[in-house]
């Protein structure tokens, strides 16, 4: 029976999987870390060795995508501190984690990515087999008083405007009826009646789009809120201009989109010699990026008058349940609209408005 290489300390090697790189520098952590990160469908030839390659891709696809992305990029930057330095990058010393979080603030990076990149340290000690030196207090303690300067200083997260159902429909009023506002269209109206983040919006594809009498219902493999389940989103049919189902059956007649991605980037062949008009836009095969989704939303805000940089992907998702909270829907049904685990994640995507409106002590005070 075919058995698994072991290193002279008797410590597990997976086939294709070098050993961390302890001691070595930093150029060769980080390019060690790249390739610990990527995650691939697992297979298994049937051995021991197979089996537990497999079990390790499992592990990696644990973590979402872009996350591991953003742990990417996060250990090249600690690989860049130790070399600049003469520190060790793995492993990395709690007081050196410490200092490296209080220099990237002297940068002026963020505390929320001080915070990931804390978890990315983490893992990268993890993945390397190692105890994570970001559990030392002096770690803990640094970025707490990050976190404290940071709200002192008035540092807050940015929310973008939420695209409710009255601000939705100046954001449609000027879109014309050719092929990229068909498409911007419906972008909007099911971003808005699925209650949807821009992952979602670009995952969305025909085979996972099911009629019924009432609508259609939407089928997310995978959610922020949900990675290991499928999820339902109901689209209901409306009597108004912001029908998810009329605007969505426009859209595919006028692409011609049978199947695969709903939405899709539209480009416009050059010319063929100088003078000639313009080709007609041709719609493409690959769905629109997360980057796409939000310059739609950005775009089309500019085109009604609204200061784009307040709007952006999340802006649909806060618009459609704060319409739902102030039609009087009750907290338990905007928690399944907005799939949220918890109330207080609900809160934070809800516009309050005028906070003096319906104040509990009115008519007391």
């Amino acid at each position: 029976m075919d058995q698994p290489d072991t290193a002279a300390d008797g410590e597990l090697l997976l086939p294709d999987t070098p050993p961390a790189p302890l001691g070595a520098p930093p150029g060769a952590v980080a390019r060690w870390f790249d390739a610990a990160a990527e995650a691939t469908a697992p297979t298994s030839d049937g051995s021991l060795a197979g089996d537990h390659a497999a079990a390790e891709a499992f592990r990696r696809l644990a973590t979402a995508h872009n996350t591991r992305s953003a742990y990417r990029a996060a250990v090249r930057a600690w690989c860049a501190w130790c070399a600049t330095h003469g520190r060790p990058a793995l492993p990395a010393a709690p007081g050196d984690v410490a200092a490296f979080l209080a220099g990237e603030r002297a940068r002026g990076l963020a505390a929320p990515t001080l915070t990931l990149r804390r978890a990315a340290l983490r893992y990268l000690h993890r993945a390397a087999g190692l105890a994570p030196p970001t559990d030392d207090p002096r770690v803990a303690e640094t970025l707490a008083g990050i976190r404290r300067a940071a709200a002192a200083a008035g540092e807050t997260p940015r929310k973008v405007a939420a695209a409710t159902d009255a601000i939705l429909r100046q954001l449609l009023a000027p879109i014309p009826d050719d092929l990229r506002g068909l498409r911007d269209r419906a972008l909007l109206i099911v971003g808005f009646a699925g209650a949807l983040r821009r992952a979602e919006i670009a995952a969305i594809t025909v085979e996972r789009l099911a009629p019924t009498e009432r609508g259609l219902v939407l089928e997310l493999p995978q959610t922020k809120g949900s990675q290991a389940e499928a999820v339902r989103v109901p689209l209901p049919y409306g009597t108004t201009e912001l029908c998810p189902v009329r605007a969505i059956r426009a859209w595919r007649a006028a692409a011609g989109v049978e199947a695969g991605p709903l939405f899709r980037r539209i480009w416009t062949p050059p010319k063929a010699r100088p003078g000639e008009p313009p080709s007609p836009p041709r719609v493409g095969t690959q769905p629109l990026s997360l980057q796409s989704v939000g310059d739609i939303v950005q775009a089309r805000a500019a085109a009604a008058g609204f200061e784009p940089r307040a709007f952006g992907g999340h802006s649909l998702k806060r618009g459609a349940l704060t319409t739902g909270m102030s039609r009087g829907a009750h907290p338990a049904q905007l928690r399944r609209l907005g799939r949220h685990k918890r109330f207080d994640t609900l809160g934070e995507y809800l516009e309050f408005g005028d906070l003096f409106e319906g104040h509990p002590l009115t008519g007391t005070l």
